[in-house]
């Protein structure tokens, strides 16, 4: 049997802060940890696809968020605050506004787990925000994802708008969002990597499809 390799003093010390930070935070339980690479955008910086990492990273996702290690500092994100976007590169916010892009290391793309972190943390970001969009919906107000806004009662984009009993189904090809309206499809502008939060909208479509589907 193979044993672990020691921990280093560094990595036991990068160990301990990212504890400290999860801590200060109220992350909750650490769930797996992940190698990669990112660079970071200022809070007010244009969304933009990257296309070079700057710096290794070490990723911890826990119950209520992530920490992201890179170049020496600890980004701290919770998913019921953060805004992921996802192209060639995962992008999230942390808590104090700044962008964080993360990538799958070049030379070691199925060891990083790039697939099952990037699935995680969309799926948790849906998770945490949900009941609070459905909860807005249910006061009245209008939620938009890029260009497109859902009501209660409707859904639209552009010129496309519909009930949503008359919305069938909700498909992406090649990145665009379609929508199956009364049988017909149409496009409703943006791409995938376009909507922030694509997680989060397309939970809260489903949730508003099948309460439109009831008699």
């Amino acid at each position: 049997m193979t044993r672990p390799t020691p921990r280093t003093r560094g990595e036991e010390l990068l160990l301990a802060r990212v504890s400290a930070a999860a801590g200060r935070a109220h992350l909750g339980k650490r769930r797996a940890t992940y190698p990669g690479a990112a660079h970071t955008r200022p809070a007010r910086a244009r969304w933009l696809p990257a296309t070079k990492a700057t710096a290794d990273v070490r990723l911890d996702l826990y119950e209520q968020g992530m920490t992201i290690a890179v170049k020496g500092r600890i980004h701290v994100v919770r998913y019921d605050t953060t805004t992921v976007r996802h192209d060639t590169a995962c992008t999230v916010t942390d808590i104090e506004g700044k962008q964080v892009v993360l990538y799958v290391r070049p030379e070691e793309p199925e060891a990083s787990g790039a697939e099952v972190w990037v699935t995680e943390i969309r799926r948790a970001v849906a998770r945490a925000q949900l009941p609070r969009a459905l909860a807005a919906l249910d006061n009245g107000e209008r939620l938009t994802f890029g260009d497109i806004w859902l009501t209660r009662e409707r859904i639209g984009s552009g010129d496309v708008s519909a009930r949503w009993p008359q919305v069938r189904q909700l498909d992406i090809t090649k990145g665009v969002i379609r929508l199956n309206i009364d049988g017909n499809w149409h496009n409703l502008g943006p791409t995938e990597s376009e909507i922030p939060n694509f997680s989060v909208f397309h939970a809260v479509v489903d949730c508003l499809r099948a309460d439109g589907a009831r008699p």
